[in-house]
């Protein structure tokens, strides 16, 4: 057992499996007294069990760590707001919650329906929303406290998960609001974009250059739950971790800019945009049509 997080008490979401699992553990393993939520479902949402959240306790338990389950659905208010009650009558107070659960139902846009579109927002997004509202308030009065969502590099746009991706970009937008609404009150707030094998990455339909596993996100998350990450400040960012590789994402910003002194029409813009303010390439675009033209050649695409 380490002491990174000695006396605090962490609520982590989707703690059943894959990286909400790992940092439950980690969180545990560095001191920490750990709220384990899990909804017990599939990858695609279906089929509840309270039993995985209860088995993470037994392993957080049986490595001399102390943990309880709660196996709210956290896409319902009720659900995030009994996360952190539970925190509370369990162990007095609540000094971080890490995020984690998400579901999958992959469609083309065109495709999606509004049942594979709602429980992936509501999962992801509202999610994250319900238990930052609930934990909020409390670290508010605390005056003390870190919130953590969990986003993913297809905030950038994807091809066959635009309920995902709205989700994810969502989030950080959530992160970067909450960093900036609870900062005088000494609430720290940031994004985790991992890169790890889990269920949910079994299925890319490409080879990643880099990625890693749950644990090494999980070290990064038990670091922003520190106190070491609020005394240098860390509020507002969007970190990747993908195996030995940890990044920081640019915060958004105007690019370029062009001004019309009389005023803007059609054939004015059409004249000026293209060569004065032009574009800012997507990565993902650019990503798409290498893997269209690896796919022609026959061969497995790289991510980059």
């Amino acid at each position: 057992m380490g002491n990174f997080l000695a006396g605090k008490v962490v609520a982590v979401t989707g703690a059943g499996r894959g990286i909400g699992r790992a940092v439950a553990l980690g969180a545990a393993a560095e001191g920490a007294r750990v709220v384990v939520n899990d909804y017990g479902v599939s990858i695609d949402g279906a089929s509840p069990t309270s039993e995985i959240a209860e088995g993470i306790v037994k392993e957080i338990e049986a490595a001399g760590g102390e943990a309880v389950a709660v196996a709210d659905d956290v896409s319902t208010m009720a659900g995030g707001q009994r996360v952190v009650d539970v925190a509370l009558s369990s162990y007095g107070r609540l000094d971080g919650v890490v995020c984690v659960a998400g579901i999958l139902r992959e469609r083309m846009l065109f495709n999606m329906s509004e049942e594979e579109w709602d429980p992936v927002v509501a999962t992801h997004l509202k999610g994250t929303f319900t238990v930052f509202r609930a934990a909020s308030a409390v670290m508010r009065q605390q005056r003390a406290g870190t919130l953590i969502g969990f986003t993913s590099g297809n905030h950038q746009g994807s091809v066959s998960q635009p309920n995902y991706s709205a989700a994810k970009g969502g989030i950080i937008s959530l992160v970067r609001s909450a960093a900036l609404g609870l900062h005088k009150y000494g609430v720290t707030a940031n994004a985790v974009a991992p890169v790890a094998r889990t269920r949910m990455s079994a299925n890319v339909p490409m080879e990643l250059a880099e990625i890693g596993e749950p644990e090494d996100v999980a070290a990064l998350v038990v670091y922003l739950l520190s106190d070491r990450a609020k005394e240098e400040r860390i509020t507002g960012q969007v970190y990747t971790v993908a195996g030995p590789k940890i990044a920081v994402w640019a915060q958004p910003r105007e690019l370029r800019a062009a001004y019309a002194s009389g005023g803007w029409t059609p054939e004015g813009i059409a004249e000026f945009l293209p060569g004065s303010v032009g574009v800012d390439p997507m990565p993902m675009l650019l990503q798409l049509e290498r893997m269209e033209e690896a796919a022609r050649d026959g061969s497995r695409p790289n991510a980059q």
